[in-house]
């Protein structure tokens, strides 16, 4: 099937289905995918003479939605899509932009980190998990556009977006920040997840994942530069900066907690949480999480993600 007509049905689906952009306001708006592409946002800001995109979802297929997504809103060419950080659901998508006419752009330190993580998530997804053949598995992404700490993309009539790479690493080891100054919005990936559960598997590092809470904490507290904006995060509702921060690092402080006294109760049989059939005690961690945050969506972030937490907290020694 050629490209435009795949379009064509995308977003006759898009519309037909009522999956309108979820309005920011007039400017700003975000898609969202289903659990298959983890449930994660990604925004876009129509300047009215461009587009920008923060993150690209997983798979060029939600890609493909998200663009209908904008295409339903605006026919104003998309100019950039930002990568906030080097985890597949923010970077696996970008080749659907960039045949748009779309420029990827990214840290040095996160287009730096894309190979690995890629290696490492398509080999866990083919090879383990058994979601996708290396035929069907994103192609790795490529980055059109590198800056070390800060960029102010060039934009038309005036429009401002912000790019800084923050000093601490968060959820994964390094992290960007956009900040928009007309709308006063400060989209931060998956840095903030508020009030839905948190990926806590960690960045990746000499071939393995370790979970960083304090540098990611330090991360979160310097958020507080923009004081006033709102955080939009990878998953979960939009916040005040200042509750985003300080509910975020509660969180983690909490769940450091929680993990660590589960290992604690288990004793002599803590080698069954670090050795071969992990799953019920990560099961178990996973009921624990959403019984303390009763309010809080998407548990299977913990499921899926809390191995890393215990590897670093409970399995190190």
């Amino acid at each position: 099937m050629k490209r435009n007509s795949l379009m064509t049905l995308v977003l006759a689906a898009v519309l037909a289905s009522g999956c309108a952009p979820k309005l920011i306001d007039s400017a700003l708006a975000g898609y969202t995918s289903d659990a298959n592409g983890f449930d994660t946002h990604s925004f876009f800001y129509d300047t009215g003479a461009e587009v920008v995109v923060f993150d690209a979802q997983f798979t060029e297929a939600e890609a493909e939605k998200l663009l209908a997504t904008i295409r339903a809103k605006t026919g104003n060419p998309i100019r950039y899509v930002v990568v906030t950080h080097p985890n597949p659901d923010k970077f696996n998508g970008v080749a659907v932009f960039q045949r748009e006419g779309a420029r990827v752009v990214a840290s040095e330190a996160t287009a730096a980190a894309i190979p690995s993580v890629h290696a490492y998530k398509k080999y866990y997804f083919t090879k383990i998990a058994g979601m996708f053949t290396e035929e069907t598995y994103p192609k790795q992404a490529t980055v059109d556009v590198t800056f070390k700490d800060s960029l102010k993309l060039p934009l038309e009539g005036g429009a401002e977006v912000e790019l800084k790479v923050l000093q601490h690493p968060g959820v994964t080891t390094t992290q960007t920040v956009a900040y928009l100054p007309r709308r006063n919005a400060l989209v931060v990936g998956d840095l903030v997840h508020h009030r839905a559960h948190a990926w806590l598997e960690g960045g990746l590092r000499e071939g393995k994942t370790v979970p960083d809470l304090d540098s990611w904490k330090a991360a979160l507290e310097e958020l507080a530069a923009w004081k006033g904006a709102t955080v939009y995060g990878g998953r979960g509702e939009s916040a005040p900066v200042e509750t985003a921060i300080a509910e975020e690092k509660q969180y983690l402080d909490t769940m450091k907690s929680l993990v660590s006294t589960y290992a604690a109760e288990l004793g002599a049989r803590k080698a069954e949480l670090c050795g071969g059939s992990p799953g019920p005690h990560y099961e178990e961690l996973t009921k624990r999480a959403t019984q303390t945050f009763p309010q809080y969506t998407l548990p299977y972030m913990v499921q899926y993600s809390v191995y890393g937490l215990v590897n670093a907290l409970a399995c190190a020694e």
